[in-house]
């Protein structure tokens, strides 16, 4: 592969990149200062100039996490670092200088749980996205206990704290695209976000965050979930519980967050969460936290309102969400004892009616379904409810399996959408996911998937064939290797799940 450098000037200095296949590549381009030192805990400060030339050919630091979950490659992991805020640019090549019609622009945000993950995961390289007419952005923002975990309640005279740190960052990366984007061939008047898992997540919240207004056209929420969403007063408690992990009192904490290292942190969040899952507080420990200056709602409440960015939206679900954490994140409730520890909490009466639901439970597959749908059904089914009021939105659900995927029973599992949206069936492990009779199927999926996220991300709209939803017809596009829609599937279980919270408090 012949590769020569390329170079632009941003606000802050210039950068060098490189190009190759078809694209140019710039990583690790720092959109914030280093949230370092006196800066940990606080809300992420403008990029300082450089003089000269920064060098952006190679992923930096991910964001503080469990080692395991930095693997690249086998033996290979990324390093880690709180200097972690940066994003990653590829366009096509010939894009650095700008022609008559700017790009549309496509900003990844990783998944995760809100305590793992990194924009230099293989499976986001956005290549392919990009050759196929996109600049791509995908961005690093800080996690766990460095990020998602709420704890300004710890605040004092002598240490202040931010709240939702990690949506901040967000957003100061959306305004990094706004100010920047064009010199890459992008269109900063025409930004679609999108992630996955905690990704969606962050995506549904930044289009409830005030600060967030402008900065992007679209939206696409691919398997978001729920419970990762608390009020001040929960994640207060969250707050004192993680500083009694560190060993300090309320009084001392802010003095114990500061002195920490990162390693210390993540061990605490990890103790936290266990602790957590068995006391069933109602929420997650991580995520964002609304009733705040920086987010003042429950962003599926703000979307209710109207209260909520009126941008387009693309969510969806996969049709095997839960198969994925009966194997391996094992934070679902998928088997029987879980699911009744789980509904011990609801009114008898929503019991009953989520039970009837699933009428082979406690059959193991029902087990997982119901799992699937507590954390992603119900999150998708109410977000298109909210939102499809006020804005144009269009749900999909994935089905598309490899026979590969059907034998080891892991099916259309969460995350699988991701091979389709990157074309990773073309290769490294997707290839060999789609091995044999499959490979061109898979391939064929992938480009209609692609060419749907492309459209949308160009004019708002994927594809003729695909009908707004509405709470009356309720039109989801199936997206398998024949796609089609179908009007309210699975109706049943989308009114079992009707007003269902855990989030009492």
């Amino acid at each position: 592969m012949h590769e020569h450098t390329v170079r632009v000037k941003i606000a802050s200095g210039t950068v060098e990149g490189f190009a190759g296949d078809g694209v140019n590549r710039w990583r690790s381009i720092p959109y914030a200062r280093p949230p370092m030192g006196p800066l940990r805990y606080r809300a992420p400060q403008p990029v300082q100039p450089w003089p000269g030339v920064r060098y952006c050919h190679g992923f930096g630091y991910c964001a503080p996490q469990q080692r395991m979950y930095t693997i690249l490659a086998p033996g290979r992991y990324q390093p880690m670092s709180e200097d972690c805020l940066t994003l990653n640019v590829t366009a096509p090549s010939g894009s650095d200088a700008p022609g008559d019609e700017p790009l549309p622009v496509m900003v990844f945000i990783h998944g995760g749980g809100y305590m793992l993950g990194s924009s230099a995961t293989p499976i986001y390289e956005g290549a392919s996205l990009a050759r196929k007419g996109c600049v791509f952005v995908s961005v690093n923002y800080r996690l766990g206990a460095l990020g998602c975990l709420e704890l300004s309640s710890l605040s004092s005279d002598e240490i202040a704290i931010d709240d939702n740190l990690f949506l901040r960052d967000l957003v100061m990366a959306l305004q990094w695209v706004r100010d920047n984007i064009s010199v890459f061939g992008g269109d900063p008047a025409n930004v679609t976000i999108f992630g996955e898992s905690a990704g969606a997540h962050a995506v549904a919240t930044l289009m409830a965050t005030p600060q967030a207004e402008g900065l992007f056209t679209q939206a696409i929420c691919q398997s978001p979930s729920n419970g990762m969403t608390r009020g001040v007063d929960v994640a207060a408690d969250y707050a004192v519980r993680f500083a009694g992990q560190l060993g300090a009192s309320r009084t001392e904490a802010g003095r114990a967050l500061m002195a920490a290292r990162p390693a210390e942190l993540v061990e605490a969040l990890e103790r936290l969460i266990i602790q957590g899952q068995r006391d069933m507080l109602g929420a997650f420990a991580i995520g964002p936290t609304f009733g705040t200056d920086f987010l003042p709602q429950d962003p599926v409440d703000a979307m209710r309102r109207g209260a909520a960015h009126r941008v387009r939206l693309i969510v969806g679900t996969n049709a095997d969400e839960g198969q994925l954490f009966t194997r391996f994140l094992k934070l679902l409730p998928t088997s029987e004892p879980a699911i009744e520890k789980l509904l011990s909490l609801a009114d008898p009466v929503d019991r009953e009616r989520i039970i009837a639901a699933y009428p082979d439970y406690p059959k193991s597959a029902a087990c997982v379904r119901l799992g699937g749908d507590f954390i992603f059904g119900s999150a998708v089914w109410q977000i298109a409810q909210a939102h499809s009021t006020h804005a144009p939105t269009f749900v999909y659900r994935y089905d598309y399996a490899t026979r590969t995927m059907r034998w080891s029973g892991l099916g259309a599992t969460h995350g699988t959408e991701l091979l389709a949206v990157f074309d990773a069936y073309r290769s490294g492990l997707g290839r060999l996911i789609a091995a044999g009779v499959d490979s061109r199927i898979a391939r064929r999926v992938s480009d209609d998937v692609q060419a749907r996220w492309l459209s949308f991300a160009d004019c708002g709209v994927p594809g003729g064939d695909w009908p707004l939803y509405d709470c009356y017809a309720r039109a989801v596009m199936v997206l398998d290797r024949r796609p089609g829609i179908e009007f309210d599937p699975h109706a049943e279980r989308r009114l079992a799940w009707e007003g269902f919270s855990l989030a009492r408090r």
